[in-house]
């Protein structure tokens, strides 16, 4: 149904109000007259809805009946809202007059800030260095000061063109660059690969192209970007914010079943215990 078939939806929340308002004191009768309507509504409204209201009481329906159905619609059109302010769109890159998003560095340090139970992190590609260990380091202090706090990091191990090292030589490549040149706090996060990324084997590859953040199984943010700092300044990369549990949750179990099933697997046992960092069991 669309607004022609419901000529009620194109009146604004406040003119809803007013005419339920209207109806329920018995200020608005029948049959009801457009100018009598003015009052409550625009004028540019008056003639389609009076006619609307007299055809709907000439059907059987009373002021106690078309209220209930406007505060129906109010309640649907505050439905909808809510979903809507719960996706915010984040972008990277060039910007014009007008774009209503959010910067995605902005974004990716405030989840997080708010994490107190749970980060997930899915990227492609990382930064080292300082580089690296700038976009890391809040959340490296915040596993830090709150011990209960678990971050696992999903990462995609490169194998080089017409490289003929074994695959456990990059995997303990990966985990040296990791601990000594991106991560700089005390504890480690748990940190997976997809075993699929350094087939030898001919035909098609496989890689962990995911890209997204989830924190406390209450916000998920599904992005292009990968955790460099062009990515997260300058690139043009678009994304999703989702303030949804029940999406959140979705797709944190995705991640866990390929743990769970061995189609992930970790890279913690390849770090080195003598170092300031440390592994959560």
């Amino acid at each position: 149904m669309d607004k022609v078939d419901f000529p009620f939806l194109t009146l604004s929340y406040p003119a809803l109000t007013s005419l339920i308002t209207a109806l329920e004191t018995g200020r608005l009768s029948f049959p009801v007259h457009p100018a009598t309507l003015s009052a409550y509504i625009p004028a540019s409204s008056v003639n389609t809805i009076a006619t609307e209201l007299n055809t709907l009481y000439q059907q059987g329906m009373e002021s106690q009946h078309l209220t209930y159905m406007l505060k129906l619609a109010i309640a649907e059109r505050q439905s909808i809202q809510k979903q809507r302010d719960r996706v915010e769109l984040v972008w990277t890159g060039l910007e014009t007059p007008g774009m209503e998003s959010r910067d995605t560095h902005v974004v990716v340090q405030e989840l997080f800030d708010r994490a107190t139970r749970s980060v997930l992190i899915s990227s492609y590609a990382l930064d080292t260095d300082m580089k690296g260990q700038a976009l890391f380091s809040d959340l490296a202090s915040r596993m830090d000061s709150i011990p209960t706090l678990r971050v696992r990091m999903f990462l995609n191990i490169k194998r080089a063109f017409g490289s003929q090292k074994s695959d456990i030589a990059l995997i303990q490549e990966f985990a040296q660059i990791f601990q000594q040149r991106i991560w700089r706090g005390n504890r480690l996060p748990e940190v997976f690969y997809d075993p699929r990324s350094l087939s030898q084997a001919k035909g098609p590859k496989a890689c962990l192209h995911a890209k997204c953040v989830i924190v406390d199984e209450q916000y998920l943010f599904v992005t292009s970007a990968n955790f460099t700092e062009a990515a997260h300044e300058r690139n043009l990369e678009a994304g999703i914010l989702l303030n949804d549990p029940t999406a959140a949750k979705g797709m944190k179990l995705q991640f866990e079943r390929l743990v769970q099933s061995g189609q992930l697997k970790s890279i913690n046992n390849l770090f080195k215990s003598n170092t300031s960092n440390k592994p959560i069991n």
